[in-house]
């Protein structure tokens, strides 16, 4: 099996010119040289590991469990766009290609989900989950039990007829290779509790029914290779927010990094209860297997590989899951680093004070980026007013509040923890350091859930006056100020969703998750030194030496 890299890439970014950035024409169609630029908003980084503590046994798995992830990624495609292999064909240069592949189709995800090749108009915001002609009120009015099911597609009949089709139905073909790649991976696993739940995911694939397969991904303590698989998160439906897109990783797990995590696992319940917000909204208790683990990613595929490239998981997903047993938070180190080294030094460099410059860390980067997946897990996941889940309740809303609580409350628990004398922790690091990563995530663009997060927080904290802007443009953390902001923002949020309050929810981002021209020229300055926006990975066997 060959690794997938693209040697063109180079090539491609030899001959663009520092301090360039294409811009859209009227047609928002990107021209063929301003296509060979926007390449070089991606930073080349090789997944790779030492892959010496693996048995053979393990060392063998890895393969299969590639082309598992390959097909993930083929059925992403197909969710994402629909047919990838006539969409790359009519591509007519290796620069568009290499553009399509990075965003799985002809839309630019960094950029607002704009096309940057003729003959597309804007993405349609529910993907290709549902027919690109369907509107909320047909879709309102479609009686069907499972509509709103994370793994059904809806689709025309031969009458036009809005129609049901579960994903084991629509990938029939695909997720029955992947099936049975999966029971061949565990018959090689020396875990039985990767085993066994290699086997659960294997036949949930060919149901849908992924309940039991998370209950065993939970279990899982000591196994030294990791692997996520199948249909996951909802960012890709804007539509609504129903539909799970499908992705994959491989993980290898740092044990060393690991064991520094161990002990924040018996203190969910208590971080629970110290949430800045009434009583009535902390009253979940967080599951009582929930895990922390840092793990070198060595293959991504999907999803999780499409435009901004992941640094850390919290899952399973099911709130049935989630209040049985908890979460698992694996944070993704070696991504973690590159994005740190090649994305948000540079940006504290241009936007953060000289004399502040020393507080901008990767312990801090890495200490936030955790506590950001451990927030996930608290607070609610049921409103407290009957609404249902919170997921169900603010529908498309969901991620985007969702990605700001878990960002804002992370920022609590590390200062509260550090106040308690649980950890040891240079706050001044942490907030200066999660300043400058605003101005990493912001530039995902509105279409990212991670993205408007970031808008959110950054007219917040000018709002509250979290900082200060210098006549030179740089920014200066005021401690006291964004302390505040942070808990009132986090009691904000917390709030809207142990109510379900859809329309405070909706009133939020379109009061925050706003760009203007403040924010923009702190991005141009970025753009004019030709920082990357993200990383894009030179992954394979050929890249892991087997």
């Amino acid at each position: 099996m060959k690794s997938i890299i693209f040697p063109f890439l180079a090539a491609v970014m030899c001959i663009t010119l520092p301090g360039c950035r294409p811009s859209y024409t009227e047609s928002n169609v990107l021209p063929i040289d301003s296509i060979m630029m926007k390449l070089n908003d991606f930073a080349s980084f090789r997944l790779t590991t030492d892959l010496t503590i693996l048995s053979e046994n393990q060392k063998k798995m890895i393969p299969i469990l590639i082309e598992v992830a390959q097909i993930m990624n083929d059925i992403f495609w197909a969710e994402a766009y629909g047919d990838q292999e006539a969409f790359l064909e009519s591509l007519e240069t290796d620069a568009e290609k290499r553009l399509g592949m990075i965003n799985y189709g002809p839309w630019e995800r960094l950029n607002n989900n704009l096309p940057f090749v003729e003959g597309f108009g804007p993405k349609p915001p529910g993907a290709n989950f549902y027919p690109a002609d369907l509107t909320k009120n047909e879709f309102e009015q479609f009686d069907a039990a499972d509509k709103t099911s994370s793994y059904t597609l809806i689709r025309r009949d031969n009458e036009g007829k809005l129609q049901v089709v579960p994903y084991h139905e629509a990938f029939r073909e695909r997720v029955g290779t992947a099936s049975r790649l999966m029971h061949e991976a565990a018959a090689l696993a020396e875990d039985p509790g990767f085993g066994k739940y290699l086997e659960l995911r294997a036949e949930a694939l060919l149901t849908d029914n992924y309940y039991m397969s998370d209950m065993a991904w939970m279990d899982m303590k000591e196994n030294l290779i990791d692997f996520v698989a199948g249909p996951i998160e909802t960012y890709e439906d804007q539509l609504y927010g129903y539909k799970a897109a499908h992705e994959a990783y491989i993980l290898i797990k740092d044990l060393e990094w690991t064991e520094r995590l161990s002990k924040f696992e018996a203190l969910l319940p208590m971080l629970q209860e110290q949430l800045p917000a009434d009583v009535a909204y902390k009253s979940e208790t967080p599951g009582s297997s929930s895990d922390l683990g840092v793990y070198d990613a060595i293959y991504y595929a999907g999803d999780c590989n499409a435009g901004a490239k992941t640094i850390a998981i919290n899952l399973p997903n099911d709130e049935r899951v989630q209040q049985a047993k908890g979460s698992r938070r694996l944070q993704l180190k070696n991504a973690m680093q590159a994005k740190f080294d090649q994305i948000l030094v540079p940006i504290a460099n241009e936007l953060i004070t000289q004399s502040d410059l020393e507080h901008i860390t990767f312990d801090a980067f890495f200490t936030n980026t955790m506590f950001h997946e451990i927030a996930h897990g608290l607070g609610c996941n049921h409103t407290i007013n009957g609404k249902g889940t919170v997921r169900e309740a603010l529908k498309e809303h969901y991620t985007t509040l969702e990605e700001s609580k878990a960002d804002i409350l992370g920022l609590y628990l590390v200062t509260k923890l550090t106040e308690m004398g649980e950890m040891e922790m240079d706050l001044t690091d942490s907030y200066t350091t999660f300043l400058a990563g605003i101005f990493r995530s912001v530039r995902f663009g509105a279409s990212s859930a991670h993205g408007k997060a970031n808008l959110i927080r950054f007219n917040y904290f000018r709002e509250k006056e979290a900082f200060t802007i210098r006549a030179d443009g740089q920014y200066v953390v005021d401690f006291v100020k964004m302390q505040e902001a942070v808990v009132s923002l986090s009691n904000l949020i917390i709030t809207i969703q142990g109510d379900g309050d859809y329309d405070k929810a909706a009133w939020l981002i379109e009061t925050y998750g706003v760009m203007d021209g403040q924010l923009k020229a702190s991005l141009d300055r970025i753009e004019q030194q030709d920082i990357p926006v993200d990383i894009v990975f030179e992954q394979g066997l050929d890249v892991l030496g087997l």
